[in-house]
């Protein structure tokens, strides 16, 4: 059972890797996140569920970190999906504002358990044998009440209060991130001269959806950087050339799917309109 069981987490450590580096302000590379994730933790619990370690050092092992490993990425690509789905669009200072009221939320979640947060912060291993093996809690170490909800079987008194942290720490570098965009942007745009003549009269004068509906086109098609291209450079690059703001693309694009009849239609318009206007110049010859 070990090492099947270090074989399948060495297997999602390589895998997670080019997850963890893609663009996560995009939904679906955050959902592939999730789904690997969600689907590797529900093979561990198969794998252990019901079955002892040979040594009580193996199972500290597991619950401590390896489970941990997992989980807190979870709980990181759950949270960020709700954020991009739900933050709005706005000015430079309205998504700081939201981005810093994310963050005084996790510090808020840390403050809950401070002796569990001293004790996995300085390595501490005095109370591992409590912490982290099934059936060896103790009522007065256990700060998280929810623990009493969890599969006993899967589940130490601890665990969970150490994916929270290693959730909480990876948010933390993405928000932290996110900020620091934020200020590139809000400086250059004190210091960047006007966009070039070109651009001023160049105005996108259907929906904002619409442009979504071209954007997501053009990366389905393959027809920029083979279908690599990332939707938030090119719903970027069409900000700057229509000089607008298209909000949350990803959730456009879900309204987009939502359609009951012609989803594409758009792009059907686009078709029709060029096919007439071939015709008719056409017929003129």
């Amino acid at each position: 059972m070990v090492k099947e069981l270090l074989d399948a987490f060495l297997k999602y450590k390589e895998d997670i890797k080019p997850l963890m580096d893609t663009d996560l302000s995009d939904p679906l590379n955050i959902k592939k996140g999730l789904a690997l994730s969600t689907k590797s933790m529900h093979f561990l619990r198969r794998l252990i569920r019901d079955k002892k370690f040979p040594t009580i050092e193996e199972e500290i092992e597991f619950f401590k970190h390896t489970k941990p490993f997992i989980n807190g990425r979870i709980i990181y690509f759950s949270t960020l999906y709700n954020f991009q789905l739900t933050r709005k669009a706005g000015s430079i200072k309205k998504r700081q504002n939201c981005i810093d009221r994310e963050l005084e939320g996790i510090q808020l979640l840390i403050h809950r358990i401070p002796e569990f947060y001293g004790y996995h912060r300085t390595n501490d291993t005095r109370l591992d044998e409590f912490y982290f093996v099934r059936g060896h809690e103790k009522l007065d170490l256990i700060s998280d009440p929810s623990y009493h909800y969890t599969d006993p079987d899967f589940s130490t008194s601890h665990d969970i209060s150490v994916s929270q942290i290693i959730a909480y720490d990876l948010l933390t570098l993405y928000f932290n991130k996110e900020l620091e965009t934020l200020r590139r942007i809000e400086l250059n745009l004190k210091t960047e001269p006007e966009s070039p003549a070109i651009l001023h009269d160049l105005s996108w004068t259907a929906s904002k959806t619409d442009l979504v509906e071209v954007i997501y086109a053009l990366q389905a098609s393959g027809a920029i950087r083979d279908g690599r291209a990332e939707i938030k450079k090119m719903a970027q690059v069409c900000e700057t050339l229509f000089n607008l703001d298209l909000g949350n693309v990803y959730k456009t694009y879900l309204e987009i799917k939502s359609r009951k009849s012609d989803k594409t239609f758009f792009l059907n318009q686009l078709k029709s309109s060029l096919d007439a206007k071939i015709l008719s110049e056409e017929e003129k010859y």
